[in-house]
């Protein structure tokens, strides 16, 4: 892939649809960077629940985490005994803590803040400015690279995806409800597609990638296939 020219790749879709393992994938296959714009949202989600700013009900102090944003650094450092790129916030590995239920709760009305949004999409904007990325999440194909040269949109049944995510838990030694995990599913797709500011939805020229019954293998096939066609194009 060295001769072919670099390009933004951005893959978008609902929650637990496997589109982090499938950019993960398809970045290592290109030699490409791979950036997890939803650690991203978990990062500063688990700052707020830890500084009090997430109530009870669920209701957050937008105001206190506004004037806290400045301070909050997400970045991402390799782990040297993995290779996998993980999450730190202002310093500190939270790459377990941000997959807990507790943050996935909470993460897609704090992302619905405009000022969180517009702080992580700057810093998200900077890391691609070289090109050469893999980048997942909710709106990179339309808000954060709306020019990304290959877009995919991934979306599987709420099903499916609850299923994946109560897997995944139990996998990592946590605690799992599969009702409490579907629950969880289904009312951040309502909040996700219905937030005022970059709410998740396909972009018109990226190409939909329905994953409810495929392997790995098979999905990387379409990926490598989609990403052919779009550097046949731009050479």
């Amino acid at each position: 892939m060295e001769n072919q020219p670099k390009i933004i790749i951005a893959i978008d879709g609902y929650s637990s649809s496997g589109k982090s393992t499938m950019a993960k994938d398809l970045a290592r296959r290109l030699g490409y960077v791979y950036i997890d714009s939803g650690a991203m949202y978990r990062a500063v989600t688990l700052y707020a629940l830890d500084h009090g700013m997430v109530s009870a009900d669920g209701s957050i102090d937008v105001t206190a985490l506004e004037a806290a944003l400045p301070g909050i650094d997400v970045s991402f450092a390799v782990n040297p005994q993995t290779g996998v790129s993980e999450t730190m916030l202002n310093g500190v590995n939270v790459e377990r803590e941000i997959r807990t239920l507790r943050v996935s709760d909470a993460v897609s009305p704090v992302s619905a803040i405009p000022a969180v949004r517009q702080c992580l999409t700057r810093q998200q904007q900077a890391m691609g400015s070289r090109k050469g990325i893999v980048m997942d999440g909710r709106d990179i194909g339309t808000t954060v690279f709306p020019d990304a040269e290959m877009k995919v949109f991934v979306e599987a049944s709420p099903q499916v995806r609850a299923m994946r995510r109560y897997k995944e838990l139990i996998d990592k030694g946590m605690p799992a409800d599969y009702d409490e995990v579907l629950q969880n599913v289904t009312e951040r797709d309502r909040i996700d597609r219905t937030r005022a500011v970059s709410p998740l939805r396909r972009a018109d020229d990226a190409h939909l990638l329905a994953n409810d019954n495929i392997t790995r293998e098979q999905q990387m096939e379409i990926l490598m296939e989609i990403y052919r066609k779009t550097v046949g194009q731009k050479a």
